[in-house]
């Protein structure tokens, strides 16, 4: 279930101290319904999406990715679309806050680091969003 995964990530975070939880979060199919129509971005989220994504755009321990493959002119669409909907992503397919560490655990020069994904291709399905409220309702 995607609660024990956000339970998980932010028990984790405490055990080692540090002070954010990355969320990496597809756009088709995860957020929003696809549309599948070339040069018009799909506008319906899902229900319960852009309450839980207002809600994490607004906690300091939480940062938010646009884990997406959509083209750059479409991403831009797409920020402006959430961010008029108060969602705020702080970056886009990549993670510069956690660099590689050469003497370190992990290489993200090519795979930008995140404690959770929220995508369609990873097992999320939409009716997850309402846990996920529910989830921070109990926290």
């Amino acid at each position: 279930m995607i609660t024990k995964a956000i339970q998980r990530a932010y028990d984790y975070s405490v055990k080692k101290g540090w002070d954010r939880v990355y969320w990496a979060i597809d756009i088709h199919d995860t957020m929003i319904k696809a549309n599948y129509k070339r040069g018009e971005i799909p506008t319906e989220f899902y229900p319960h999406a852009m309450d839980v994504l207002k809600f994490l755009s607004g906690r300091i321990t939480d940062k938010l990715i646009l884990y997406t493959c959509s083209h750059p002119h479409e991403i831009e669409e797409y920020l402006a679309l959430f961010q008029s909907n108060n969602i705020i992503f702080d970056f886009v397919n990549e993670n510069p806050e956690v660099k590689t560490d050469m003497e370190g655990y992990g290489n993200y020069d090519k795979k930008p680091y995140f404690n959770i994904l929220l995508d369609d291709k990873a097992g999320f399905q939409p009716e997850d969003w309402l846990a996920i409220k529910n989830y921070f309702k109990g926290v």
